[in-house]
C-alpha cells in the first residue's frame, strides 16, 4: 500500500497491490467507510464539507478486483482558492504566508530541521491526519478480502480523557452498527454519555483530548505471522501499523501492560481440550497472538491517542524566522478524533491481516485462496 497527497493539496491517492482477483468491492462500501472516518463527537469543521468524493482508477471491474494494482483518488475540497497559492501551485509564497512557529507535539519542527525548510507547511500538510482517508480506502479492499474468508474487523472506543469503559465483555461484529450510532463510537451507552461530557468539559477549557480505541479481529485462523524473524511477527506488524496512525503514542496487544504486573500463573492462557475434541484456551489474555502468530482466538489490540497538538490556547514555541520565543501556529483541527482513530485502526489492521492471509495461503484468485485456507483448517487438531 502506498499513499500520496497533502492535507490541502489537490487530493489524496492510494495504490494497493497484491489482492487476488475476484474480491467483491462496491462503491457504497468505500463511501461508507470514508463516511465512518468523518464521524465522531469532537471532530472539526472540515468534516462537514469534505465529502470524500473518490474515484477508483484501476484494479476493479464490474465490482470485483482483477488481481492488478488498485488505484483510488480522493480530491480535497479545500484546495481551490487560497490553499492553491499557499501550496505553491500559483506563484511564489509570500514571506508573511510562511508558517514559522512550529507546534509542540506535531511533526512541524522535526520535519523542518530534517529537510531544511523555512516553512513548516511543507511538513504539516503531509503529516496531517487527512492522509488516513487514503488508508481507510485501502482498508475497504482488505476488509472485503478478509470478509470473504470469514474474518471480521471492528473497533470501539474504550477511553476518552479520564473517562473509561468499566464493563467487561467484548463487542462482536453484530454490534458494529450500534457502536457507529454512538457519537463517540463507544459500545456502552452509559460510558458514551460520560465521554461526550468529557469532550464538552475540555472544549470549555479550550483544550484538546485524546483516548484509547480497541481493534478486535474475529475469525483469524491460527498461524498467521511467524516466529522465525522479527519482522514477520504478526503482533509486531500490527503494532507498527497502529503506531503509524497520527497521534497514536502507545499500542497494547491483549492484556499488554496489565500482564506486566501479574505473576506468570495469571498471565497466560492455559491450553485445554474443548468438548468437540479440538485444542482451545481457558482465557484470552494474550490477545489472540503468541510468539508472533495468531492462535485462533479473537485478536485484541489497543491504541492510545494523545490529544491533538493544535490547542485552542497555543503552547509556547520559537519562531524559526526571528529566533524569538512565540506561541505556536493555530491550524483548524479536531478537538477529539479518537472515534475516527478507531476506524483508521480497523483499516491498517485489515491491511496487515490481509497481507498475512495471502502470505500464508496465497492464491491469484479468491477461490484459490479459499481452497487453500479450507484445506489448512481441515488438518488442524
Amino acid at each position: 500500500m502506498l499513499t500520496a497527497g497533502e492535507s490541502h493539496g489537490k487530493g489524496l491517492a492510494m495504490i494497493l497491490e497484491g489482492l487476488p482477483a475476484g474480491v467483491p468491492v462496491s462503491p457504497a462500501a468505500i463511501a461508507g467507510e470514508l463516511a465512518r472516518r468523518r464521524q465522531g463527537y469532537g471532530r472539526g469543521g472540515r468534516q462537514r464539507f469534505e465529502a470524500d468524493a473518490f474515484e477508483v482508477l484501476s484494479g476493479v471491474r464490474h465490482g470485483r478486483t482483477l488481481g492488478s494494482p488498485i488505484a483510488v483518488t480522493i480530491p480535497n475540497v479545500e484546495f481551490e482558492g487560497t490553499y492553491a497559492a499557499l501550496m505553491g501551485v500559483e506563484g511564489e509564497i509570500a514571506e508573511d504566508d510562511k508558517l514559522t512557529r512550529p507546534r509542540p507535539g506535531h511533526a512541524d519542527l522535526a520535519g523542518a530541521l530534517k529537510y531544511g525548510f523555512d516553512d513548516v507547511r511543507n511538513v504539516l500538510e503531509r503529516a496531517s491526519a487527512r492522509e488516513t482517508a487514503a488508508r481507510v480506502a485501502a482498508g475497504v479492499f482488505c476488509k472485503a478480502l478478509l470478509g470473504e474468508v470469514g474474518i471480521d474487523v471492528l473497533s470501539h472506543v474504550v477511553q476518552i480523557g479520564r473517562v473509561k469503559v468499566r464493563r467487561r465483555g467484548l463487542p462482536t461484529p453484530g454490534d458494529l452498527a450500534r457502536i457507529d450510532r454512538s457519537p463517540v463510537r463507544c459500545a456502552d451507552p452509559e460510558t458514551s454519555e460520560r465521554m461526550v461530557a468529557e469532550i464538552d468539559r475540555l472544549r470549555r477549557a479550550k483544550d484538546t483530548v485524546g483516548g484509547v480505541f480497541e481493534v478486535l479481529v474475529y475469525g483469524a485462523p491460527p498461524g498467521l505471522g511467524s516466529h522465525v524473524h522479527w519482522d514477520r511477527k504478526l503482533d509486531a506488524r500490527l503494532a507498527a501499523a497502529l503506531m503509524s496512525i497520527q497521534s497514536v503514542k502507545g499500542v497494547e496487544v491483549g492484556d499488554g501492560f496489565a500482564s506486566a504486573g501479574r505473576p506468570g500463573s495469571r498471565a497466560h492462557d492455559e491450553i485445554v481440550l474443548e468438548r468437540d475434541g479440538r485444542v482451545g484456551r481457558r482465557t484470552a489474555r494474550a490477545g489472540g497472538i503468541e510468539g508472533g502468530m495468531s492462535t485462533g482466538q479473537p485478536v485484541r489490540l489497543r491504541a492510545a491517542m494523545k490529544p491533538f497538538s493544535t490547542v485552542p490556547a497555543p503552547l509556547a514555541t520559537v519562531d524559526l524566522r526571528t529566533g524569538e520565543p512565540a506561541v505556536a501556529i493555530r491550524q483548524r483541527t479536531d478537538m477529539c478524533a479518537v472515534p475516527a482513530g478507531g476506524v483508521v485502526g480497523e483499516a491498517v489492521a485489515a491491511f496487515v491481516l490481509a497481507d498475512a492471509v495471502l502470505e500464508k495461503f496465497g492464491g491469484d484468485s479468491l477461490p484459490e485462496t479459499r481452497r487453500n485456507l479450507s484445506a489448512y483448517l481441515e488438518d488442524l487438531p
